[in-house]
């Protein structure tokens, strides 16, 4: 229908660009960066920095700009900011430079770079201790088995709809058997053909594509190939007698064990002559992922709505179960709309889990650990997305079962995980 005609002709707009459209995409990426660069001109500087630095009155004043514009959210704007005491957290140590009248440069260098790496791994090693050892133990479970399920899913998800929409495309190939073409003029598109045990004879294959054609023990005689381009078109095992190849991108690669006889190529073209217009499954790619990435949205919102009212621990683990349930129905995905739509499902409940984890784990640690505990457990999630990419990916042509299995699996594990954290929904932090 128009939605069909719509994206159609937004994919063929892109092809205008082909290959140095790269320069316009490096500039849409680069634009969040610069914006989230200017906007952190505008942000106050932590408060519990500017106390271990001793600027006490810059924290204090931080803290009542942050004071006024709760209130006046809650519409209490006339509620004044009384705190007159805050408890200084302990100052940043000053780090200890040794022989500083004599010492070399690289020495003292090198004292200080030691005490900034003793001060870290001391701070990563307290997120293992007693009270947050347990937390860490289970958030480093849940982000792992979350990390892992959804971006080896995110790999897996495209590629077998690509080889789903390949097989309805090989149904669909016509097979030419012993067939006898003498002095025609092919000026049109052949696709998705198998041409057998051919014979053509005089005739003129000019201004025309050949898409995924494949010639087989075919003969060609006499015959004028001028001005065509292929497309995953082969000729295997064919005879060439007197023929001239004018303006062609025939290449020796598209003709495994053909002989040639008295055969004549003018101006042939060479290295990549592929465009979307002839083959747009790079488009389609692009707009399964916008699909599955634009399911996203609601879930944001749900997850917005509930968090504080069905709790953090009740969405995580929820979140996670249905997406591992609904990785299972996978199972029984035969077109590519199905999967499409599963795919958007599935997008749709984890981004859900991934809010709530992120409230979780900020309120479970207490501020002298959090942002390293934050860091750790987000390291070890890159960790988990580069290991399911390489083992969803390398299941995408063998077999689908193993990579729903896993993914239900794992993703339904963490869930339980994640149900036994404690609850921070009511919990001041620490």
């Amino acid at each position: 229908g128009k939605w069909a005609i719509t994206v159609r002709w937004s994919f063929s707009m892109g092809s205008a660009y082909q290959f140095h459209s790269w320069r316009v995409f490096v500039v849409m990426c680069a634009l969040p960066c610069v914006s989230a660069v200017v906007a952190l001109t505008f942000m106050p500087e932590s408060p519990r920095f500017l106390l271990e630095a001793g600027k006490h009155d810059e924290a204090w004043m931080i803290l009542k700009q942050i004071h006024d514009t709760n209130m006046r959210a809650r519409g209490q704007p006339e509620k004044v900011f009384t705190v007159k005491r805050i408890k200084t957290p302990k100052p940043i140590d000053e780090l200890i430079e040794i022989e500083s009248d004599t010492g070399t440069w690289y020495k003292r260098c090198y004292v200080r770079v030691r005490t900034e790496l003793d001060s870290i791994w001391l701070t990563f090693m307290r997120c293992f201790t007693y009270p947050v050892k347990d937390n860490t133990t289970k958030l480093a479970a849940v982000w792992f088995t979350l990390s892992f399920g959804y971006y080896g899913l995110s790999v897996w998800f495209p590629d077998v709809i690509k080889h789903l929409q390949a097989d309805q495309y090989a149904l669909q190939r016509k097979v030419f058997l012993d067939e006898v073409v003498q002095g025609f003029d092919f000026n049109f598109t052949l696709e998705n053909q198998i041409h057998i045990n051919g014979t053509f004879i005089s005739d003129r294959f000019s201004m025309m594509k050949f898409k995924a054609v494949t010639f087989q023990d075919s003969l060609f005689s006499m015959c004028e190939f001028e001005t065509v381009t292929t497309v995953n078109t082969y000729f295997r095992n064919c005879t060439f007698v007197k023929t001239t190849f004018f303006d062609t991108d025939i290449e020796p690669y598209k003709y495994p064990g053909s002989k040639f006889i008295n055969c004549t190529f003018i101006h042939n073209k060479t290295g990549c002559q592929i465009s979307f217009d002839d083959d747009y499954s790079a488009y389609w790619i692009y707009f399964v992922n916008f699909l599955g990435t634009l399911a996203v949205l609601p879930g944001n919102i749900v997850s917005a709505l509930l968090m504080d009212r069905i709790g953090r621990l009740t969405m995580l683990g929820g979140s996670m179960i249905l997406s591992g349930i609904s990785c299972f129905f996978l199972w029984f995905g035969t077109s590519e709309s199905m999967m499409i739509g599963m795919l958007c499902l599935y997008n749709g409940l984890t981004i859900s889990a991934w809010n709530s984890l992120d409230v979780i784990t900020v309120e479970l640690y207490p501020t002298d650990r959090r942002a390293t505990g934050f860091g750790f457990l987000n390291a070890l999630c890159k960790a988990a997305a580069v290991l399911g990419n390489l083992i969803f990916g390398s299941f995408v042509i063998i077999t689908k079962a193993i990579p729903i299995l896993l993914a239900s699996s794992v993703l339904v594990c963490g869930g339980l995980v994640g149900l036994r954290l404690p609850d921070t929904r009511t919990q001041v932090l620490m």
